[in-house]
C-alpha cells in the first residue's frame, strides 16, 4: 500500500532527493549534499600524496643543487633545532585537550554501550549492534555478520605510537635500537617536540640554531656547549619504568556535574579543538606516515626499523615508505553506523545505503545529547529519510 502523504528519500545511484506523492516520484536535488568517506584501500594500493609528485621532485632538484654549492644557508624555526614560540602554547592546548577528551569519553561510556567485532574490528556505538553484514575478512561467518563483543574507549581512539626523540634533528632510530628506544602516542611526540616538557620523557632543547652548509647540518652546540654538565646524567630512552602522572584532569571534570550531556559536549569540544591544534602543529613540525601501513614517525624524516609487512615489503627490505602524513594518520578517526534519534529500530543490511557515519567519538558524543558540527552533515545524512524495508523497494 502506497502512503497518500509526501515522502521524500535519498537516491544514492542518482546522488539526487526523490519525493513520493500522489502516486508518482520526483527527483531533485539535496542541498547539504552527500560526502563520500575515504574508500578503504586495497593492499597493494599507496596512501595518496599530501603534496603532488611534481613538487616533490622540485624540492628535490633545488636540494641537489643547493648540495653543490659550498655556503651556509640559513634555515628557520623549527627546522633550525629552534621551537616556534607562538606554537608552544598550542602544544600545551593539545595536550590537555588530549587528556579532557580521554575522561569525558569514560565518563559517557559508562552509560551508553560499546561494541565491536572481535573478527574485523567493525565498531558500534549504541544500545543494540547494527545487522549490516560487512564482516569479510579471513575466519568470518559465510553469510558476513559480525561476532559482537563489548568494547572499550580504546576501541573508539586508538592510539598510534611513535618513537620519542630525545634529539629531533639527530639520526633516525636504526634497527637495532628498535627495543631500546620509547614508544609514545604520536600525538604526545608531536606535542613535545613543539615546545611540552614532560620529565618522564625529555628532549634536548636547543638555544643556537644549526646551519646548513653542502646540504650537511652544522651543530656548534655540540662542539662548544655552553653548559658542559647539562644533559649528562640523561639518557635519550628507557623510562617505561617511571610512571605516569595523571588523574587531574579527572578530579577537575568530577567537580562540574553528573550530567552526561555535559561531559559529552565537553567532550565534543575537545575533540574538535584537540584535532585543529594538531594540525596547526603538523603544518610547521613534520610528520612522517608509511604509504602502505599505519607506522608513524614524528619529526623531519623516518626510521629505519624493519618492521613493515605491507604490499612489496621485500623489496625494501622490511622498510617503511615514508611520506608527508595528515591528522588522520596521527588520530585516525574509527568511523561507525550512525544511529538516529528518531529512528531507533536496529539497522540492517537491506537499507545501509540510507544510512550516514560518524566518527566513533564523535557518535559517541552525539548519542549522549552533543550538537554535532556543520563539518559532519555531509557524512550524516541527516536530510535523508530512511524508508521503512517495505518501502524500499519503491524508491528509484
Amino acid at each position: 500500500m502506497f502512503r497518500k502523504e509526501a515522502q521524500e528519500f535519498f537516491n544514492p545511484y542518482h546522488g539526487m532527493m526523490v519525493k513520493y506523492c500522489n502516486g508518482c516520484f520526483k527527483l531533485y536535488s539535496s542541498e547539504s549534499g552527500f560526502t563520500e568517506l575515504p574508500r578503504k584501500l586495497k593492499k597493494s594500493e599507496r596512501k595518496p600524496l599530501v603534496t603532488n609528485v611534481n613538487e616533490l621532485k622540485q624540492r628535490a632538484r633545488l636540494e641537489k643543487q643547493q648540495r653543490r654549492l659550498v655556503q651556509e644557508v640559513t634555515l628557520n624555526a623549527p627546522e633550525n633545532g629552534l621551537l616556534v614560540k607562538s606554537l608552544v602554547p598550542v602544544a600545551h592546548h593539545v595536550l590537555s585537550t588530549k587528556a579532557e577528551l580521554l575522561a569525558c569519553a569514560r565518563r559517557v561510556a559508562d552509560s551508553i554501550p560499546i561494541y565491536f567485532c572481535s573478527l574485523c574490528g567493525e565498531v558500534h556505538v549504541g544500545g543494540t549492534p547494527h545487522m549490516i553484514r560487512t564482516c569479510d575478512v579471513s575466519g568470518s561467518q559465510s553469510t558476513k555478520e559480525h561476532t559482537w563483543e563489548r568494547g572499550k574507549v580504546e576501541h573508539l581512539l586508538p592510539v598510534v605510537d611513535s618513537f620519542h626523540l630525545y634529539d629531533r634533528l639527530g639520526r633516525a632510530v636504526s634497527h637495532d635500537e628498535r627495543l631500546q628506544v620509547d614508544r609514545i602516542p604520536a600525538i604526545v611526540e608531536l606535542c613535545i617536540q613543539a615546545g611540552v616538557d614532560i620529565p618522564e620523557h625529555p628532549t634536548r632543547r636547543r638555544e643556537y640554531p644549526i646551519y646548513r652548509v653542502a646540504g650537511r647540518l652544522i651543530d656548534f652546540e655540540k662542539r662548544f656547549p655552553k653548559d658542559y654538565s647539562s644533559g649528562k646524567d640523561i639518557s635519550a630512552f628507557g623510562f617505561w619504568d617511571t610512571p605516569l602522572k595523571s588523574g587531574g584532569v579527572e578530579k577537575n571534570l568530577d567537580l562540574l556535574s553528573d550530567d552526561i550531556k555535559g561531559f559529552a559536549e565537553k567532550g565534543m569540544e575537545a575533540w574538535e579543538n584537540m584535532r585543529s591544534g594538531a594540525i596547526k602543529l603538523m603544518q610547521k613540525y613534520a610528520v612522517q606516515t608509511c604509504g602502505y601501513c599505519s607506522e608513524v614517525q614524528v619529526g623531519p624524516k623516518g626510521h629505519r626499523v624493519r618492521q613493515c609487512q605491507a604490499f612489496k615489503h621485500q623489496m625494501r627490505d622490511g622498510q617503511h615508505a615514508w611520506q608527508e602524513a595528515t591528522i588522520d594518520d596521527v588520530v585516525p578517526p574509527v568511523y561507525v553506523w550512525h544511529v538516529r534519534d528518531h529512528h531507533p529500530v536496529v539497522l540492517v543490511d537491506a537499507l545501509k545505503r540510507y544510512y550516514g557515519k560518524l566518527p566513533a567519538v564523535v557518535e559517541l558524543f552525539a548519542q549522549a545529547g552533543a550538537k554535532v558540527g556543520e563539518s559532519y552533515n555531509g557524512v550524516m545524512r541527516e536530510d535523508v529519510v530512511v524508508p521503512e524495508l517495505d518501502e524500499e523497494k519503491l524508491v528509484v
